[in-house]
């Protein structure tokens, strides 16, 4: 098999080859590093590769596999890791100049922990913007990252290199983080599948300035691989106080159950005001809403109503997170720092104490009138962007959106400030070439139905299965 074949394999899939010793782990890692060889200096994926180490940990995996003592459900399978992520022994600047590289950097966060117990081989880092605090993905450390469907065009972000290096074969996995979309959003400019868990159903550390809206979740091809990755990556960890407790869910199990009986709400809007919805996107998300009914679920028209404006109450949260963020910095170092992350933090330096606290119940507010929703439906579908991916090394789509910069990304951030389990499935394609992602919602905790009905929807279509013309 061709390298570029094996970099295309998915977790699953190289699994079941290690299994039957048809395929090494070596082999499979060889084939990923050539994509990113090939790959990486035109798409800006990984702002680190760390080949010396990935084929050490591609051997030892191979020396299990031969004995048939595999370390745990990931043995051997090539994986991300974003540049938001601390991972022992590389750097973790966070796209910020601000970060200083000649720190000790010894010790892992709880996913990387748990990807290591599990025999992941860790290529890199990939790409984010400064301190993830943007939908898009360029930094002063690694420049901008495309999109592999088109070179012109952002891959979205925050979690922008990891949907770019897991849309071109640069590994079948990555860890992304979603603090108002940061999952989902590249996910569906880059036509992969993300899921951003239920808040504290993966554990973090250290804890994320933006607080709860903050959310760590896999980023792969397959909904299958998302599934086992979520298995391994909610692993407890004591340094996360926040985190649910501990359900030992496989999030494999019955993940081909029918959907017989699911009640579906498809909204348009999200019951947010003023969206602006691509025709193109509308279309492809329209049909595929309906296409659940295929599936054997009931499909309704049906939107939230929030009580509050999400917009507003989510500008106070990431506000006041970058004023701590930059709070705990000196002088010299945000000097370093973009103006559009100083900007929010100004924001947030003008919120009194009232401000966040009337934030915080509006947010409640909001929350529990989506779980009221959730009393009649199983499920809630959108689009998850209302436009495909726009052009590369801009912050936001056009001028239009410069009075609020938060209209682009209407789907997502509510869901952030709601906790609830959602993701991005692809769903289509522009008449141009640009993927489409169908946002796919569940209750509180109930990551199970929302991998169920994504799979659902993926095992009917061949959306997953198509490769990006630039790297083939």
């Amino acid at each position: 098999m061709a390298d570029q074949e094996l970099a295309y394999l998915s977790a699953t899939e190289l699994l079941d080859l290690y299994r039957a010793k048809s395929l090494s782990p070596v082999e499979a890692t060889q084939a990923v590093l050539s994509q990113v060889r090939r790959h990486n200096e035109s798409i800006n994926a990984y702002v680190m590769v760390d080949e010396e180490q990935a084929i050490a940990q591609a051997r030892a995996s191979e020396d299990r596999w031969r004995v048939g003592e595999p370390k745990g459900l990931l043995d051997g399978v090539p994986t991300s890791i974003k540049d938001l992520i601390l991972t022992k022994g590389w750097p973790t600047l966070r796209g910020s100049l601000a970060v200083d590289p000649g720190q000790p950097w010894d010790e892992d966060a709880p996913v990387v922990a748990r990807l290591r117990e599990h025999g992941a081989v860790l290529i890199g880092k990939t790409t984010t913007p400064e301190f993830g605090h943007k939908g898009v993905t360029d930094s002063p450390v690694s420049g901008i990252t495309r999109n592999p469907w088109n070179l012109d065009k952002t891959p979205g972000g925050s979690s922008g290199g990891a949907s770019a290096a897991v849309a071109a074969g640069m590994a079948p996995l990555a860890i992304g983080t979603d603090g108002g979309g940061s999952i989902r959003i590249p996910a569906s400019f880059a036509g992969i599948f993300g899921i951003k868990p239920s808040f504290g159903r993966v554990p973090a550390y250290p804890a994320s300035p933006f607080g709860s809206v903050a959310h760590i979740g896999p980023m792969t091809r397959t909904v299958a691989d998302a599934a086992l990755m979520l298995t391994v990556i909610a692993g407890p960890d004591w340094r996360d106080w926040t985190a649910l407790p501990y359900d030992e869910e496989d999030y494999r199990r019955n993940l081909d159950q029918p959907l017989t009986g699911v009640r579906v709400a498809y909204s348009e809007t999200l019951g947010m005001p003023n969206v602006r919805l691509d025709a193109e996107v509308r279309d492809a998300c329209a049909t595929a809403a309906r296409q659940f009914q295929s599936l054997g679920a009931t499909v309704i028209d049906a939107d939230p109503v929030w009580p509050y404006e999400p917009g507003a109450v989510f500008s106070v949260y990431w506000s006041i997170g970058a004023a701590k963020l930059i709070d705990d910095m000196s002088a010299e170092q945000v000097a370093k720092m973009e103006e559009s992350l100083t900007k929010f933090a100004e924001e947030g330096r003008k919120l009194s104490g009232l401000d966040i606290k009337a934030a915080e119940l509006q947010r409640t507010a909001n929350g529990a009138a989506l779980n009221k929703f959730f009393e009649d439906y199983d499920l809630l579908l959108s689009p998850t962007m209302p436009i495909p991916a726009f052009d590369a090394g801009v912050p936001i789509p056009s001028d239009d959106y410069a009075d609020d910069p938060l209209r682009w990304t209407p789907y997502t951030f509510p869901i952030n400030l709601a906790k609830n389990p959602a993701a991005s499935v692809p769903c289509g394609f522009t008449a141009s070439g640009l993927p489409v992602g169908l946002h796919v919602i569940g209750p509180h905790y109930r990551e199970v139905s929302v991998l169920r009905a994504a799979r659902a929807y993926e095992q009917a279509h061949d959306w997953h299965t198509r490769r990006p013309r630039s790297v083939t």
